[in-house]
């Protein structure tokens, strides 16, 4: 049986994920409490969750990380390079942000990125972007799933994660910042510059943010092995929030319980057991996307 807390609170400020189309009715049977009041939302909620950027100032290569990076408002970035070749593909973006190229070689990129970089002779000097709360958030938008990650600390899965949920036009990945990689090039590279449409929301405590998720009107539905039944029986009455563990370990008992309803991809008996959480949370948010009602706009 599903477990639920009604959905509530004010629309969220949705300036950093534009791609939400119209706000999803509310359930006419939910109510906000037995008083009619708001929910007191947690104090790291309220606060925005930690403040600490992502990481250091680090070098962000190639055609699709730099462009995207380029078009972002909230990216702040310090210098770009690029090789005479290159130039004419950044140069009315970089025009557009009024930044002025370094034409340089191939070889001062890789002293800079490293000689094994696939920079494709562009190279952009940034900072991580600003750590974004649960509040920056929309309200929740049928056919727009939200993937909370728990304990991935790869910096390639987490960004082949948002890679994904940006294609499937998630709302935003959740990660508990303690157990989670910081923002770097190695994490930007593998997201091929969802980093910068797709907000990467940061909390202190998961179990707390997941009560924060329900209360803004998701279900939230996690990814075991174990469990009895498959996707096939995803909730269709409000978007999902899914929830993914490390691999090997899978969810936290915490995390776990802390869970509407636990669901798993069906497979065929294989030679190679279960996927990497990357391609599990590809599965996943199509399998949720194509669950909703109200499908994303084209």
């Amino acid at each position: 049986m599903i477990k639920h807390t009604p959905s509530k609170g004010p629309a969220r400020d949705a300036r950093k994920a534009g791609h939400f189309g119209k706000k999803a009715p509310r359930d006419p049977g939910s109510t906000e409490n037995a008083a009619g009041q708001k929910s007191n939302r947690g104090k790291e909620a309220r606060k925005g969750g930690p403040k600490v950027p992502g990481g250091n100032r680090y070098w962000l290569t190639g055609t699709h990380p730099v462009l995207a990076a380029l078009a972002n408002p909230e990216r702040r970035i310090n210098r770009l390079l690029a090789t005479k070749n290159a130039l004419e593909v950044i140069q009315q973006a970089a025009e557009q942000r009024g930044i002025t190229p370094e034409v340089v070689d191939r070889n001062e990129i890789e002293r800079l990125t490293g000689p094994d970089e696939v920079h494709q002779g562009l190279a952009l000097d940034v900072f991580p972007l600003e750590p974004l709360a649960l509040t920056d958030l929309p309200d929740a938008q049928q056919g727009h799933p939200i993937l909370i990650l728990d304990q991935v600390t790869d910096p390639r899965n987490v960004g082949a994660i948002l890679r994904s949920a940006a294609v499937f036009g998630a709302a935003a990945v959740v990660v508990q910042d303690r157990h989670a990689p910081p923002e770097t090039a190695v994490l930007a590279k593998a997201a091929s510059g969802a980093l910068e449409t797709t907000p990467l929301v940061r909390v202190g405590n998961l179990a707390r943010a997941m009560a924060d998720i329900k209360q803004l009107g998701y279900w939230t539905v996690g990814l075991s092995g174990a469990a009895q039944e498959t996707l096939s029986a995803l909730p269709t009455d409000r978007p999902i929030a899914l929830v993914l563990g490390a691999e090997g370990d899978g969810m936290r008992r915490l995390t776990e319980e802390a869970c509407d309803k636990i669901l798993k991809i069906a497979m065929r008996p294989n030679a190679v057991g279960s996927l990497n959480v990357s391609n599990a949370a590809a599965v996943a948010l199509f399998a949720a996307v194509n669950s909703q009602p109200q499908k994303i706009e084209d």
